[in-house]
């Protein structure tokens, strides 16, 4: 993957400072951070990945675990968990405060508090405005093979990095949709309740799926850009759906008008079944190997997390020539599958997407080609040692 000729290299945004306050097995922690490549490593269970949570916390939603805020907090303490993070970037300096203990209350940042720059925050969106948080779990391992509400999710995370009004129309979307489903479970009859909730998910349902659209469009684009044969093959991203067949055929107030209509005309059926059967929540995103020409779920297990890491360091590109500044990296247990050659290639692209890359792993060794280009962290119990 190397950077297409005349693209200028986006702005790094970096934690320069992270401090945690009864956060998962961090009792009291203060980290200073390096830009560029930071190495976590440790036995299993040592809290590497728990650092990695606390960062993606930068984003809005419930972070790389989608864990509940109660389940966050460090074990037997009852007065909640607090992040503090400084950022560094082309806007200078940023502090974001975070968690359910500790800072003042925003009313819609889902469950958590938030201010920025000592300012209470409304929405978690705000943060989208300081930095973009990206990524890869083994966990996702299981992406293109495992429920199709799991890569739903996956492509909304990449929709919200780049358009952070996402985030509020699926929101918006959800909420609809579960004022509809309660009246098809109380089997209401109330024919203007129904017309309004379904014109507003008909609106926020399209603008949906005409998002997700057009983040396929910008990956294929992107993906076209990139010389042939790189380490990490190229994924060939489709969405079906009712509504997505209709997207970029027809004009957006067409096609919420046809939304509406399959909505109104499938009452009996959704009633019958307790809930809305048609939408952009029932929407499957269709992942192929590229290079193969093959579906991504039956490709090898190491063909899959190759493809999965091309689709996310494409994404990031993306991201960073949209944003302007590199997305924060955070890459769990990535070195594992991979040979070193291969490792040393993402290593390369990392440094050549200019941004601040967190990777855990049990040994350092499987890092070694970073020696002289990353900071090293040696985590146990909850310590933490830098090894500069």
């Amino acid at each position: 993957m190397e950077q297409a000729s005349g693209e200028q290299t986006p702005a790094q945004v970096h934690v320069t400072r992270l401090s945690l306050t009864d956060f998962r097995n961090y009792h009291a922690l203060g980290l200073d951070l390096a830009p560029g490549a930071v190495v976590l490593t440790g036995e299993n269970g040592a809290g590497k990945t728990n650092l990695l949570e606390a960062i993606s916390f930068l984003s809005p939603g419930r972070g790389l675990r989608r864990a509940r805020f109660d389940d966050v907090a460090r074990e037997g303490v009852e007065t909640g968990f607090a992040i503090h993070t400084k950022l560094a970037g082309p806007f200078g300096e940023c502090q974001i405060g975070t968690g359910t203990a500790g800072l003042q209350p925003a009313a819609e940042t889902g469950g958590r508090r938030l201010r920025i720059n000592g300012e209470t925050a409304r929405t978690a969106d705000a943060m989208l405005e300081w930095v973009r948080v990206l990524w890869l779990t083994p966990a996702m391992d299981a992406l293109f093979t495992g429920p199709g509400g799991d890569r739903r999710r996956f492509l909304d995370r990449l929709v919200l990095a780049i358009d952070p009004a996402h985030g509020r129309r699926a929101l918006d979307y959800e909420k609809a949709m579960r004022a509809r489903n309660r009246l098809l479970a109380e089997d209401s009859r109330d024919g203007g309740w129904f017309d309004a909730i379904e014109t507003q998910m008909a609106e926020t349902g399209v603008a949906i799926s005409a998002a997700r659209a057009e983040m396929v469009r910008l990956l294929a684009a992107m993906n076209e850009r990139l010389p042939a044969g790189g380490p990490f093959p190229t994924a060939e991203i489709a969405l079906e759906g009712t509504i997505d067949a209709e997207i970029g055929h027809h004009a957006a107030v067409d096609v919420e008008e046809t939304f509406r209509r399959l909505l109104y005309d499938h009452r009996p059926r959704d009633r019958a079944a307790g809930r809305t059967l048609e939408g952009p929540h029932r929407s499957e995103l269709q992942v192929r190997h590229a290079p193969k020409n093959m579906p991504a779920a039956r490709c090898s297990t190491g063909e899959q997390k190759a493809l999965l890491v091309g689709l996310i360091l494409a994404h990031a590109r993306l991201t960073g020539e949209l944003s302007g500044s590199a997305p924060i990296l955070l890459l769990d247990e990535i070195s594992a599958h991979f040979d070193p050659d291969r490792r040393a290639a993402l290593f390369s692209i990392l440094e050549e997407l200019n941004c601040q890359a967190f990777m855990t792993g049990t040994e350092a060794s499987l890092f070694s080609a970073l020696d002289g280009r990353a900071q090293f962290l040696s985590v146990s119990a909850g310590a933490i040692q830098d090894r500069r």
